[in-house]
C-alpha cells in the first residue's frame, strides 16, 4: 500500500543518508511550475556533518536533487551518492 505524505507534513523531518548519517532538516521543497513535478529539497545543513559543512550553500541551506530521495516517513531518507 502507498503512503502519500504531504509537503507541509514533511517540513522539519530530519534527512538522513541510507548509511544513516544525519545531515540536516527539511525546510522546503522547490517544485517545477511547468510539469508540477518536484524537483528539489531544501536543506538547513547538520553543521555536525562533515559532508555538509564541505557541500555547497546557498544562503545558508543546501540544494538536493528530488531524485535522491529513497523513502519519507518520520525521516527522508536520501541516498548519499547523489548529492556527496
Amino acid at each position: 500500500m502507498v503512503k502519500l505524505l504531504l509537503a507541509r507534513q514533511l517540513a522539519g523531518r530530519k534527512l538522513i543518508t541510507n548509511d544513516g548519517e544525519e545531515i540536516g532538516r527539511l525546510v522546503d521543497i522547490l517544485i517545477n511550475e511547468k510539469n508540477g513535478k518536484l524537483e528539489t529539497l531544501v536543506v538547513e545543513p547538520n553543521p555536525d556533518n562533515l559532508v555538509m559543512r564541505k557541500t555547497k550553500k546557498e544562503e545558508g541551506m543546501v540544494y538536493i536533487p528530488y531524485t535522491a530521495i529513497l523513502a519519507a516517513s518520520d525521516y527522508v531518507i536520501v541516498d548519499k551518492k547523489s548529492f556527496a
